[in-house]
């Protein structure tokens, strides 16, 4: 019995040495495989997605009807042709210009106004916070998807819009994170001495609060990215996403979809583009958020 409690306290002791090694790596050491991979496979597709047009590829809009449905590693066409003949690689490059620029944009325009509402909410309470979560539980009454299914119906299916209407739904839940982090800094004690020095609360929210609030924020705007690229994805397969021709992730699968017993490269090779792309934002979140949570003891 005394070994067993003495094996104990050895491999906690390791342990604790372990902790103070990899505290003691610089960040990069410290972030973890499963950072690099999604932050390597992102700038892959980022690049690829900027520089299409100097890309030796094809023209995602040409068909070609001698050629429908060719399979993957086709002669010309490395990741094969669609029902009408376009070629599918070009097609995913391209459609990773719309499913990227909502992804880097919407979820960014939500953390401003979340910020905006929440950090007064979690910071003067009473009315303030009434009226901001009578705010967001009116949002969060409305089904996502079909309210950006009516949006799109009455003003179009432009890139603009979406991106409004999916930065307008993705605003509770970072009102949400705002108000708890903001609740539960302002009472730590450089607020207290911030406001015994007789700062104004709008300092104190921008110079004291904001960058304690926005390290948390920052995971769940890569989590809200994933969010986005789904969205649209799902709008595309109902039908209501951008109109043909317009190459996006989400209207190839449902292009595809018909065909898939026949040809399912042309639904499975969008549909893996973005499953890696979803899956890279969530390993880089998990990672971020990792070094980034710190015990509220160290504060």
């Amino acid at each position: 019995m005394i070994e067993f409690y003495r094996d104990i306290l050895r491999k906690a002791r390791n342990y604790g040495a372990k902790e103070k090694r990899d505290a003691s790596l610089p960040w990069w050491a410290r972030i973890g495989r499963l950072f690099w991979f999604g932050f390597g496979w992102l700038l892959v597709i980022c690049l690829f997605a900027i520089f299409a047009n100097v890309l030796p590829i094809d023209d995602p809009l040409t068909t070609d009807l001698d050629n429908l449905f060719l399979p993957i590693f086709s002669d010309g066409h490395l990741l094969g042709t669609d029902a009408v003949g376009r070629d599918m690689l070009s097609r995913a490059i391209y459609g990773a210009r719309i499913s990227l620029v909502l992804a880097f944009t919407a979820p960014f325009l939500s953390l401003i106004a979340g910020l905006a509402l929440g950090l007064p909410a979690g910071y003067f309470r009473g009315r303030v916070d009434t009226a901001v979560s009578v705010f967001v539980d009116s949002i969060l009454a409305f089904p996502n998807i079909v309210g950006v299914m009516v949006i799109l119906f009455f003003l179009g299916a432009s890139l603009p819009v979406m991106i409004l209407a999916l930065a307008f739904f993705g605003i509770p839940a970072e009102v949400r994170v705002a108000r708890a982090n903001t609740i539960l800094f302002s009472e730590r004690e450089f607020i207290l001495a911030a406001q015994a020095q007789g700062a104004s609360s709008l300092r104190i929210m921008v110079r004291e609060l904001l960058p304690n609030v926005i390290v948390p924020m920052l995971s769940l705007v890569l989590f809200g990215m994933s969010i986005v690229i789904i969205i649209e994805g799902a709008l595309a397969f109902l039908g209501v996403g951008f109109p043909p021709p317009t190459p996006s992730w989400g209207k190839m699968i449902a292009d595809g979809f018909e065909d898939i017993s026949r040809a399912p490269h042309v639904t499975l090779v969008p549909a893996a583009v973005m499953f890696l792309t979803i899956l890279s934002l969530n390993m880089i979140g998990d990672s971020l958020r990792a070094i980034t949570d710190v015990k509220a003891s160290t504060v």
